[in-house]
């Protein structure tokens, strides 16, 4: 039997009956420590993306500020409460603003911008403790990306949907159903009502504000908090969305591997598998950005002396990145400033940095290769060969299959730590920024997350 048809009679049945009672799952201590690491790197992501400094977090509060709601849920930035489905979408779109969060790379995943705010939102509503909202996390983050696989994300890029997007609306419903407790014919519900608000077009690369980008992840986390609160309520939804006539594949792939969804359900988990970014961009452009670093150090390159850089990508991907409307898209533009100021911050894909006549210069001296022997492996790998002419006449070259942070080139404890630290030092109050990251490394022995949501609203 083909990975196509093979368990499909009753695909949606056997993901509801892994889900019953998955909320109370006592999780692998390991597997613990890597979610608070990448919970605690997301969060860095929120406290600087709701920096006032920012369009969209101002956008985003007075959102907040004019839909008021009952006060349930912490939003970054902001010194109020407001209702589930708001601190969801804003906190969703905060993770995911400005592009240096935690990412799955072979489902080509943020599932965590989209899940964690979920959990968070409801997990705070309900004054849950650290482990439940941790444990709902691994588990919503674990289905979102292996949605996206099985799906095939290669075939949503095609089609125009953005996985994280798509697959996160259920990964947000599946966190939030942990917490809510739902039974048999409550997660079958929560599934189909995440189905029919599933969302999310790749038309963001055309918006050179970068704020409906992160919005995709705003919403998704939002839709999920909907579909499971709306099922926990008993309100209705097709119970069956991974087949039969309407079913998820047929609307958004056309491609079906459903062992992709169950293997290994409950026994491996994405957030293991998750990658940390050092660079504010697309997670496409990580594995070149080490390949030119390398280059630069190596050699004692200059980016004065760079007469052209070839930044060679697998096919399926090569294309989001080579001359992207977005900067954060833009392997052209990210590799220019990364040759002259060595790094990539938020403030660089939200303000054009060519006006520096060196990094224009060197923006058109990119060339992009769509290889397609290196397609051979992507999503798996992002591998990426970088190489650089000089005007001495030398040419550099080097490979990366693998960028720092990733699971097979991992960040240590303290380096992640350290990141948080840099990426918040002076984006908000010391105290609070110092007291979420004591709460996130130890969410599971947190006995109420309201602890956390206070420290969020004490950032300014």
């Amino acid at each position: 039997m083909s990975e196509a048809t093979a368990r499909t009679e009753d695909l949606t049945g056997t993901l509801v009956d892994y889900l019953v009672g998955a909320g109370s799952t006592r999780l692998d201590p390991a597997v613990d420590t890597e979610a608070t690491h990448m919970i605690l790197d997301l969060i860095g992501a929120c406290v600087v993306a709701s920096s006032p400094r920012y369009a969209a977090g101002r956008l985003l509060g007075a959102f907040v500020d004019a839909e008021g709601g009952a006060p349930r849920a912490s939003v970054f930035g902001r010194p109020q409460r407001t209702s589930l489905a708001n601190a969801a979408l804003v906190n969703g779109t905060l993770g995911y603003y400005c592009d240096v969060e935690p990412h799955h790379p072979a489902s080509v995943m943020h599932a965590l911008a989209a899940v964690f705010p979920a959990a968070f939102a409801v997990g705070e509503a309900a004054a849950r403790g650290g482990r439940a909202v941790l444990t709902a996390t691994v588990i919503g983050v674990d289905v979102a990306c292996r949605l996206s696989e099985a799906l095939d994300p290669r075939a949503l890029y095609a089609r125009g949907f953005h996985p994280s997007a798509v697959a996160g609306a259920f990964g947000a419903a599946v966190a939030a159903g942990c917490l809510l407790d739902l039974d048999q014919v409550q997660w079958r519900n929560a599934l189909g009502l995440a189905s029919l608000q599933a969302s999310g077009l790749l038309s963001w690369t055309s918006d050179h504000s970068e704020q409906s980008r992160p919005f995709n992840i705003g919403i998704a986390a939002r839709n999920g908090v909907t579909a499971a609160s709306l099922a926990a309520l008993g309100f209705g939804g097709p119970t069956a969305v991974l087949e039969g006539k309407y079913d998820l594949f047929t609307a958004f792939s056309g491609v079906r591997r459903p062992a992709r969804l169950t293997d290994g359900l409950g026994v491996r988990y994405a957030t293991s598998a998750l990658a940390v970014k050092r660079y504010s961009c697309c997670a496409f452009l990580h594995p070149g950005l080490d390949a030119l670093t390398e280059i630069l150090d190596r050699y004692g390159v200059t980016a004065g002396e760079i007469t052209s850089i070839d930044f060679r990508f697998p096919r399926s991907g090569a294309s989001v990145i080579d001359n992207n409307e977005l900067r954060s898209h833009n392997a052209q533009y990210i590799l220019a400033v990364a040759a002259v100021r060595r790094a990539i911050t938020i403030d660089d894909i939200l303000a054009d940095q060519r006006e520096d006549p060196e990094i224009a210069r060197l923006a058109r001296s990119v060339r992009v290769v769509h290889d397609d022997v290196l397609d051979a492996r992507y999503p798996a790998e992002y591998s990426t060969v970088v190489s650089v002419a000089t005007a001495d006449g030398c040419r550099h070259e080097a490979r990366v299959d693998h960028a720092k942070g990733t699971p097979q080139n991992r960040m240590t404890h303290d380096e992640v730590v350290a990141k948080y630290r840099a990426m918040t030092a002076g984006a908000a109050d010391a105290a609070p920024v110092r007291t979420i990251a004591d709460l996130a490394l130890r969410l599971e022995a947190v006995d109420d997350v309201r602890a956390l949501g206070d420290a969020i609203r004490a950032l300014r």
